[in-house]
């Protein structure tokens, strides 16, 4: 999803105070590297003065005396190599501060996009919530390591330079007191041109990421469909729009930053050159302070510099936050529980009241469902793609929210509950399962502590599963790589019943659950389903009506409203729809073009 968005002063300093917000947790390690930071500035501020002395007081006047020179240079040396080694600690502590505050910033996202609502996952690529949280924290990362301490210092050092320079010559300081402002003006234009380009590329290489994404998942039908080549060029627009976006930002940089920057520094160091000139006419100049002038007008350009040079580094940095902070402050959150956690789902009978839901807020999907599960009865769920089955699911499972209706429990409303004792009683299997990196073992019980390898076992053997899991490398301990692919969908399904028997719930929802397994494994699955129900509410969707037809209650689904009810045999006397997807299914051609005369 393409975002234009546009970045003014006032947002880019909110998004930095926010950046650096996470840094409050680290107070003293940032005392340490700030202190470390200003001995380092002092150094480099003592040095040039030590020369000034060496040149006026000795050289010069050919003062060469042993000791006051050894001393100096003893002194000279010294500070050099205290100050390397600071630098050392320096450099590391801020790389420490840095590394800390991403971690910190990487496990809000994460946590963030798992409280997430599936809405915003439906708008929202995979590729681009996966470059927010990697691309983007590592470029805020670079501003930490780098930005904030070389600007910190810079400051440092430009104020201790500015000290000197007044001690040396009160009007030259005051000429370079002047190019301040123009300094400024430069980094603030360069400040509002970056920021646009800067933002279109991190976009552009979000809309990378959520292509490749794309790509890898579907790599099957693109081979299949040979889309290959379309794929390259869709992905090769995107790149190309990256590349010029990346192009407008390095010739921003080729003007503004180094190149106006020296521009500024030769004029500076013509006037400071000529004053010095002019005044020898009628003054004696001493060299040392020339070349101690000169040596701070250098190091007050170099930190300038530095700045700039990292100022394009501290724009991706604000982009990218701003990007991380969008997310964070996402308000499509799962739909939120009203309850104290102590309600608790006993008998487990589901109650739908007049309940319309829609997706968008404009068309319903679900339109006045009304019906009742009572516990330990199965209620099946049939009809056309899109006539909603998948949406009384989503709704009872708290996927998405709703707002006209309502779906009790026990008599209570489904909102309050918690959403752990919801997660606990509901155990949903889906038609296409997921599986996750790890082991067979890992798949069944999902890392629950609790659930010993004999309970694994007895699920897995439930459903049938422990025939083609033993045969398996390692048994229970197989290795199962991502989603599984190395497995049937069959063997996928089989586990996914396994997991949901293992965690022993109070509701059964099966949508289509069937669907992926060959004819002899379903059977296997309808007697271990029918003990499964026994003692729980079971809501199942079916497309294959052979898989329902012992449902207490089946309901027909059309455009989202309920148009018939009953169970299988009152449903087939009625003749109406059910009738007809009976006929099909059954390949009774014959007897449905009856029906329909």
């Amino acid at each position: 999803m393409e975002e234009k968005i546009e970045l003014s002063g006032r947002e880019q300093r909110k998004v930095l105070f926010r950046l650096l917000s996470y840094t409050k947790p680290h107070k003293k390690i940032i005392g340490w590297a700030f202190l470390l930071l200003v001995l380092t500035t002092v150094g480099d501020i003592v040095l040039p003065i030590l020369v000034k002395i060496f040149i006026d007081d000795y050289l010069t006047p050919e003062n060469l005396e042993y000791k006051p020179l050894l001393i100096l240079g003893s002194t000279y040396m010294g500070i050099q190599i205290v100050k390397g080694i600071l630098l050392f600690f320096q450099l590391v502590r801020f790389q420490e501060i840095a590394l800390y505050i991403i971690q910190q910033l990487r496990i809000d996202v994460f946590s963030k996009v798992q409280a997430l609502g599936l809405k915003y996952f439906d708008k929202t690529p995979a590729g681009s919530i996966v470059s927010r949280v990697t691309n983007d924290t590592e470029a805020i990362k670079d501003m930490f390591v780098t930005v904030i301490s070389t600007f910190i210092q810079s400051g440092f050092l430009l104020s201790g330079i500015f000290i000197a320079m007044f001690i040396l010559n009160v009007k030259l300081a005051l000429f370079c007191v002047v190019i301040i402002p123009i300094l400024i003006f430069v980094m603030a234009l360069y400040r509002k041109l970056s920021s646009r380009y800067y933002l279109d590329m991190r976009e552009r290489l979000s809309q990378l990421n959520a292509k490749l994404s794309e790509s890898l998942q579907g790599m099957a039908i693109i081979q299949v469909f040979r889309q290959e080549k379309r794929l390259r060029q869709e992905f090769g627009a995107i790149n190309d729009k990256h590349y010029q976006a990346g192009m407008k930002n390095i010739k921003i940089d080729a003007l503004l930053l180094r190149p106006a920057i020296d521009l500024i520094y030769i004029f500076a160091l013509i006037i400071v050159l000529s004053y010095f000139g002019i005044t020898s006419f009628e003054t004696s100049v001493k060299i040392g302070v020339i070349y101690a002038f000169i040596n701070y007008l250098d190091r007050f350009f170099e930190p300038v510099n530095q700045m700039m040079m990292r100022l394009s580094l501290f724009q991706q940095a604000i982009v990218a936050g701003s990007r991380v902070f969008r997310l964070l402050d996402e308000d499509a959150l799962a739909p939120a529980q009203q309850n104290d956690g102590t309600k608790r789902i006993d008998q487990a009978k589901i109650e739908f009241k007049d309940l319309s839901f829609s997706y968008d807020g404009k068309r319903d999907v679900l339109k006045n469902i009304t019906f009742t599960a009572n516990p330990g009865e199965t209620v099946a769920l049939v009809g056309h793609t899109g006539s909603g089955k998948s949406s009384i699911i989503n709704l009872m499972m708290r996927f998405y929210e709703f707002d006209r209706g309502e779906i009790l429990i026990d008599g209570e409303s489904i909102r309050n509950y918690s959403k752990t004792e919801l997660r606990e009683k509901l155990g949903l299997v889906l038609q296409d399962p997921f599986l996750f990196y790890g082991t067979v073992k890992d798949n069944i019980k999902l890392h629950d502590q609790t659930m010993s390898d004999e309970q694994i076992e007895e699920a897995a053997k439930f459903v049938q599963a422990n025939t083609f899991i033993e045969r398996l490398e390692g048994g229970y301990n197989h290795r199962v790589v991502e989603r599984g692919s190395t497995f049937s969908s069959g063997q996928r399904q089989l586990i996914a019943f396994a997991r949901t028997i293992a965690a022993n719930p109070k509701v059964l929802v099966l949508d289509e659950a069937t669907a992926n397994i060959d004819t002899e494994t379903e059977e296997a699955i309808q007697t271990a389903l029918a003990k499964m129900r026994k003692g729980r509410t079971t809501i199942a969707i079916a497309h294959r009506l052979s898989t329902i037809q012992d449902a207490d209650l089946i309901l027909v689904l059309h455009q989202g409203e309920i148009i018939e009810r009953g169970n299988h045999q009152e449903l087939l006397a009625h003749g109406g729809l059910y009738h007809k997807m009976y006929l099909l299914q059954n390949g009774l051609v014959e007897k449905l073009e009856d029906a329909v005369n």
